[in-house]
This record gives structure tokens, sequence and C-alpha cells, in this order.
């Protein structure tokens, strides 16, 4: 642990990971904990940091209703995702994982994807001549995914989508985690050495890109 008068003198460092898994200790779940445990470990002493972990699933919200309306001085009109929101925004590194759905992601994480339209929202007023979108998110964060399927999986699907959403909000691809399950145990992925090593490999990366960017 960092001094306490050290701590009031750095940028506490947050890191967001969102799970579109809806399996309890799942291999999305281990893997993105682990990741953000890697980081932790490596900007720790020297930085303080903040690691909050957001299970999609546990949250009650619509798909996007295309109302085609900017909600100025909110994000959206609908239900409860205010705070997500607002955690997403102060956030200095992402991490997004899924399972695999029919070669894409889960439910869960398109709905909250599709819900992050509004980062960008249409400009009727043409604010920005050079767009027709407004970016309201002015600058960029690294983040990485986790994806989780079968061992036949084809991951290309659901790591465009994710690879999409990312430059949509402005996060800087660092990493993509893929683990291949073999049946259909929650939480295989804690014996899997190849994704650890990988998860090893991706959060020493980007913790070295948080210490140059939070020094």
């Amino acid at each position: 642990m960092l001094p306490l008068n050290n701590l009031r003198r750095c940028k506490l460092i947050n890191i967001l990971i969102l799970s579109g898994s809806p399996v309890e200790q799942s291999s999305t779940d281990f893997l993105l904990k682990q990741l953000a445990d890697t980081i932790q470990k490596e900007l720790q002493p020297t930085h303080a940091v903040q690691a909050e972990f957001v299970k999609l699933n546990d949250l009650n919200f619509i798909p996007c209703q295309s109302c085609g309306k900017a909600p100025t001085p909110k994000f959206c009109f609908y239900d409860d995702l205010a705070e997500l929101y607002e955690k997403f925004l102060q956030a200095d590194c992402i991490l997004v994982g899924s399972p695999l759905y029919f070669d894409t992601v889960s439910a869960q994480a398109k709905l909250f994807i599709d819900r992050c339209n509004c980062f960008r929202p249409p400009d009727y007023d043409n604010i920005d001549p050079e767009h027709e979108f407004i970016k309201l998110i002015k600058h960029k964060r690294p983040g990485a995914m986790v994806l989780v399927g079968g061992e036949k999986g084809w991951f290309e699907g659901a790591r465009r989508v994710i690879a999409g959403f990312f430059k949509w909000v402005e996060i800087v691809l660092e990493g993509v985690i893929i683990y291949h399950s073999i049946g259909y145990e929650p939480g295989s992925a804690r014996t899997d050495k190849h994704a650890l090593a990988e998860i090893h490999r991706v959060g020493i990366k980007l913790a070295n890109q948080l210490k140059q960017k939070h020094a």
C-alpha cells in the first residue's frame, strides 16, 4: 500500500471491467478479473488503483430505442444506466469481455454497446462541421477484450463488434484474449496456461501504458 500522503499526491487510476456473461463464476469473469489484477499489481506501489467489476446481466436496462434525440445534458432518456455512463467516462482503462453466442457477443454485451450510441449523438445543429456526430468523449483510453467460446468457436464476429465499439467510445484496443473452452464447466479457464500467459502479457502492456500516461 502507498503511504497516505503519497496517495493524495498521485492521481487515482480507475479500471472499469464489464462482463457480458450471464453465468456466475464464468471463464469470462475470471479472465477479466485476472487481467485487472495483473494491471493493478504492475502499477503498485507507485500508483493508486481502483478496479470495479460490473456484470451487465445484473443490471436492469432496455435495448436502444433508436429515438434519434440528444438527451442533453444526460446521456439517455431511459432506465438507470446513468451511473454506469459516468463510471465509463471516468475510467482510465476499460476491459470488456463476452462469451460467444451465435458467432458474436452475448445479448447482455450487445445491449450495453448499443446503448453507448449516445456518446456520439447526431449533430442536427451542425455543431461539428467535420462530422455528423458530436464526439462527447474527447480523450482516448487504453483497453482490452476477453472472448470465450467453444473449442471450434469463430471469434471474428465478436471481435469486430467490440473493436467497433472501442473506436466509437475512444478506447484504444491493446489486446485480445481468446479462450477456447472445452466442455461447459464454468471457470475452466483457471487451468488454461495459454490464456493465463496472454492475460499476463496484455496486463503488463496496459500497465506500462498507464504508467506513462499517469507518470
